[in-house]
């Protein structure tokens, strides 16, 4: 009797093996299958530019890569930049048209050239690719506040509301 025991158990020990085998095999699958159907949007900051426009505003130019990894199309619905500071105050920054921004480099040769393309609303970065952008913002501080600045965060916000940020250091 205690032979028939043994082996009862050993033949249901093989089969739950299996059985965890099999369910460990199609999570596997399934998570390897949708790999690229998480969104993020990992990017850098690249060049900071900055200058004053008068004794209390100023103005900075952020040259930055962004990158879409995954397989779905990314369309900016919004972008914002804000400062903060040294002593942890925070300004949020006014975003320059594309046609604002050409012609704040016309007006600014202390900006030097213009590199990259603004990133607008309705934007589309593809997937698996990166792209170069910049944004302009106004910032109503004056410009030795914005060069001795904590950090520059650029906020993209998508269409379905996710929002992604790249932080300046």
């Amino acid at each position: 009797m205690k032979i028939k025991t043994d082996f009862a158990v050993s033949n249901f020990a093989i089969a739950f093996g299996i059985g965890i085998a099999v369910i460990a095999v199609a999570v596997a699958g399934i998570l390897f299958m949708q790999r690229g159907a998480h969104m993020t949007l990992p990017g850098k900051v690249l060049k900071v530019r900055t200058a004053p426009l008068d004794d209390n505003s100023s103005v900075a130019v952020l040259d930055f890569r962004i990158a879409n990894p995954s397989d779905v199309q990314f369309m900016v619905q919004t972008v914002t930049v804000e400062m903060e500071d040294n002593q942890g105050r925070s300004y949020l920054g006014k975003i320059a048209a594309e046609q604002d921004a050409k012609a704040l480099f016309d007006g600014l040769p202390l900006l030097g050239q213009k590199f990259n393309d603004s990133l607008i609303t309705r934007d589309r970065i593809p997937p698996h690719t990166s792209v170069d952008r910049m944004v302009a913002a106004r910032f109503e501080a004056p410009e030795p506040t914005l060069e001795g600045r904590k950090r520059f965060l650029i906020r993209i916000e998508e269409s379905d509301g996710k929002s992604y940020e790249i932080t300046e250091r």
